[in-house]
């Protein structure tokens, strides 16, 4: 498989998962892996394709969390994370390794926020416990069926 078709059905992946599920490193070195919401998946989060459009790196993500959660804890002590969003039907993924960082920008909470996300954080948008995360990869393994591809990420 040619490296420009992994990358443009990898894009297609991030922009058509539901979920992205996020690996951190507990205080005992063990992967944690959990589902988030994936922001970039263009049918049911529209609003978010502009801003998403706009950026030169087709593989930055940004997930909202509760601050409270252990992640954040992971986080703070290892910023060095994987994100794997999948089709299992298709036995298609991409994994991408990288760094996330805690968003503190309230310009960019805000352009994440939706009237929903008060299910999440009943304060609203200056909720102590709303985080947004920005998920910087630097590599990425696309499988599909019995192959593999890694490539390293550049800025886009």
């Amino acid at each position: 498989m040619e490296l420009d078709e992994v990358k443009k059905l990898s894009e297609e992946l991030i922009e058509n998962s539901l979920v992205a599920y996020l690996s951190t490193i507990d205080s005992d070195g063990f992967p944690i892996a959990r589902a988030l919401l994936n922001l970039r998946y263009k049918e049911r989060y529209p609003q978010f394709s502009n801003f998403f459009d706009k950026q030169e790196n087709k593989y930055l993500n940004y997930f909202s969390t509760n601050t409270s959660s252990s992640k954040i804890d992971h986080i703070k002590k290892n910023p060095n994370v994987a994100v794997y969003f999948c089709a299992p039907d298709d036995f298609k993924g991409i994994m991408l390794g990288g760094d996330i960082e805690i968003v503190d920008n309230m310009d960019i909470k805000r352009e994440f926020w939706l009237d929903t996300s008060v299910r999440y954080y009943p304060k609203g948008l200056e909720d102590p416990d709303y985080t947004i995360l920005r998920f910087n990869p630097k590599n990425a393994t696309f499988y599909y069926k019995l192959q593999q591809v890694k490539f390293k990420l550049g800025n886009k």
